[in-house]
């Protein structure tokens, strides 16, 4: 007799049931390969990128590579750089960093509210697949400064220390602390469901307005209640071992360039033991005085540079020192085999900027590249620097690339042209 599929049914009369797992069912499924996972990691740099030592003159794969696309002239086969694009209705200069991975409009407008980012929809998709649904990493940020958001438009809480994150993922607690885990999960369930009880008994006696903020701290509790679940599940299964020494964490933020390679590794060791599937990372550099040769002036003062050779020569030294360091981060992911592939071929990394022109606060004409992925990638993809082509299509093609049925995310109108799956 033949092997069953697994995903036999019974049929009749309009009905389907489906199957239990048979014994004649097992060749079929022990000749299915179990599927490579696919991986995305969006990383943020706040104050723009000089356009000029970015955006190539030419466009398809034969054009010239500028000062920045020049240090990662190694996988210039596996990137593709966009020019003309930016997120439609997203202004407000600074304001915009916020709504980077979410496209939401308007964010520096009075009662802004974001919407879900981009890596928090694909995890979300993707459900509990890896013990964390996501790693949310910043590089000096301030106060409420961010890219990731809920789908309740909740800032998501991002972690500062590699250190801390290295532990999370390769240490294992003896069993006591184990279970100390497990009960301080379950006592965080706990208090979440009173206070939502007690909540909503308040809401009975708010008027619309706080009643519509409520609503927003239900839909954050309902975040935080379905992670808390998902780390009871995931707090006694053994954790993956690691060959690589924990970091030393940087504390310094003039140490910026040092802070982004640890957080790059540490993202890169998170894909590698499929800890995580999806990362982001968010450099601030806005009133950080990189401690790089011939670097005196914080980033933010040196964007106004009015042409200035002087402030242009340590905007060249602080950004080409982050593209030297991506060009690390993909050469990592490059080294690593998985599946017949390189871990690079199976994780999209997108890297880019919120400003076109940081000098005169410009959302628009975004300096934005992506890197593997196994997209047959085009070199230069150039769009209209003046009608721009929407960024979220973007993200529609690599929601689709991670295996998840996306139609639309944010503003998109349908995937990105001219960027094609491998």
């Amino acid at each position: 007799m033949p092997a069953l599929s697994r995903r036999a049914f019974l049929r009749g009369a309009g009905v389907a049931v489906s199957l239990p797992m048979l014994d004649a069912m097992r060749p079929a499924f022990a000749a299915e390969k179990p599927a490579v996972p696919r991986r995305m990691i969006a990383i943020q740099t706040n104050m723009g990128i000089l356009p000029q030592n970015f955006f190539p003159a030419e466009t398809g794969t034969d054009y010239e590579p500028t000062a920045y696309l020049e240090l990662l002239k190694e996988y210039r086969d596996k990137l593709t750089v966009f020019s003309g694009v930016s997120h439609p209705d997203v202004d407000g200069a600074h304001e915009a960093e916020r709504s980077f991975l979410s496209a939401a409009p308007h964010p520096g407008g009075a009662g802004f509210r974001n919407s879900i980012s981009l890596d928090q929809y694909a995890a979300e998709q993707l459900g509990p697949v890896t013990r964390f649904p996501s790693f949310v990493l910043d590089v000096n940020a301030e106060g409420t400064q961010g890219m990731v958001f809920s789908r309740s438009g909740v800032k998501v809480p991002s972690e500062k220390s590699p250190a801390a994150l290295y532990k999370k993922m390769f240490v294992q607690g003896n069993p006591a602390e184990v279970e100390a885990r497990v009960a301080d999960l379950g006592r965080g369930r706990s208090a979440l469901d009173f206070v939502s009880d007690d909540a909503k008994r308040l809401g009975k006696k708010l008027g619309p307005a706080d009643k519509d903020r409520l609503d927003q701290y239900f839909s954050a509790v309902r975040d935080l209640e379905r992670q808390l679940e998902l780390g009871q599940e995931w707090e006694r299964k053994p954790k993956p071992k690691s060959t690589a020494p924990a970091p030393t964490d940087v504390t310094e933020n003039k140490k910026l360039i040092d802070k982004i390679r640890l957080m790059l590794d540490i993202a890169r060791l998170g894909f590698e033991s499929d800890s995580t599937r999806v990362v982001t990372l968010f450099v601030n550099t806005f009133s950080i005085v990189a401690d790089l040769p011939g670097v005196k002036d914080e980033t933010h003062s040196i964007t106004h540079h009015g042409g200035r050779k002087e402030a242009l020569d340590q905007l060249f030294t602080i950004e080409a020192a982050q593209f030297k360091v991506l060009a690390q981060f993909l050469g990592g992911l490059a080294g690593v085999a998985e599946g017949g592939e390189t871990l690079l071929d199976r994780t999209m990394v997108l890297y880019g900027t919120p400003m076109g022109n940081a000098a005169s606060h410009d959302n628009r004409n975004l300096p934005v590249l992506l890197a593997g992925g196994g997209f047959k990638h085009a070199g230069h993809l150039k769009f209209d620097a003046k009608k721009n082509y929407p960024l979220p299509n973007l993200y529609v093609s690599m929601l689709q690339r991670m295996g998840i049925p996306a139609e639309k995310f944010a503003s998109s109108t349908g995937t990105l042209t001219g960027l094609r799956a491998g």
